[in-house]
C-alpha cells in the first residue's frame, strides 16, 4: 500500500500530480497523471497533452489513491525507478 512514508520508494506511474515548483516557470501548475518514467523525466498527460518535466528541477505534489498529497522534491526520485524502489530512506 502506498504511503506518504514510503512514496518515494513506490510506482509512481499512474500518479496524479501538480508541479509546485520550478527552474522553468512555464512548468508551475501543470497537473496530469504520471505515464512513464526515466532516471530524469516524467513523462505527464496533461488535458494539453503530454509533457516531459525534468525531476531535479521540480518540485512536485502527488496525489495518493485515498485523496492525501504529498510534496516531494525532484532530486529524490531523481534515480532510475528500478533502483528507487531499493533505496533505504531516511527521514525525509
Amino acid at each position: 500500500m502506498i504511503t506518504p512514508k514510503n512514496l518515494i520508494r513506490h510506482e509512481l506511474i499512474g500518479l496524479k500530480l501538480e508541479i509546485e515548483k520550478s527552474k522553468n516557470k512555464s512548468q508551475i501548475g501543470i497537473r496530469g497523471k504520471v505515464i512513464d518514467e526515466t532516471k530524469s523525466l516524467l513523462v505527464i498527460k496533461t488535458e494539453k497533452g503530454i509533457k516531459k518535466i525534468e525531476k531535479t528541477t521540480s518540485e512536485f505534489v502527488f496525489r495518493l489513491p485515498d485523496g492525501r498529497k504529498v510534496k516531494v522534491n525532484g532530486k529524490r526520485i531523481a534515480v532510475r525507478p528500478e533502483e528507487r524502489i531499493k533505496l533505504r530512506v531516511k527521514k525525509w
